[in-house]
């Protein structure tokens, strides 16, 4: 008979995706920022994205507001990781599946995270545009 390893949290997740999980310092609301992104998942997780964008078009800084899980807020934190400093553009390079190999660890169940956490940055990416047209 195979005997299976029983899951460690600790010590079988990835350095990456424990850092990112219980990372706390971008968790921040802002109620009056016009470059959100609003994003809630089937499973009922919620994520706001807040993007600081400078006259060069480069993100000087990214924070999120979260009602979800901890895996939701590896993804959340590794887009913030990811895309701080970057052009706009770059952010659009960013899809669930780099969120996925970055976190290198995140439980096949929980790959839709990745995907909301995505969703949240392309809404505050396209409410970013349609300001900059409106202008």
């Amino acid at each position: 008979m195979k005997e299976t390893k029983e899951f460690n949290f600790w010590n079988d997740h990835s350095r990456n995706f424990l850092e990112m999980a219980f990372r706390t310092d971008k968790q921040e609301i802002k109620h009056s920022s016009p470059q959100t992104g609003k994003n809630i998942g089937e499973c009922g997780d919620m994520l706001e994205m807040y993007l600081d964008i400078d006259d060069k078009k480069k993100i000087k800084n990214v924070t999120y507001n979260i009602e979800g899980c901890r895996n939701t807020n590896a993804c959340a934190n590794t887009i913030c990781f990811l895309i701080e400093g970057k052009h706009i553009d770059k952010a659009r390079e960013i899809t669930p599946q780099v969120i996925i190999d970055y976190l290198e660890t995140l439980p096949h169940a929980n790959h839709h995270c990745a995907e909301l956490a995505v969703g949240a940055l392309y809404k505050a990416l396209d409410t970013i545009q349609a300001l900059r047209k409106e202008n």
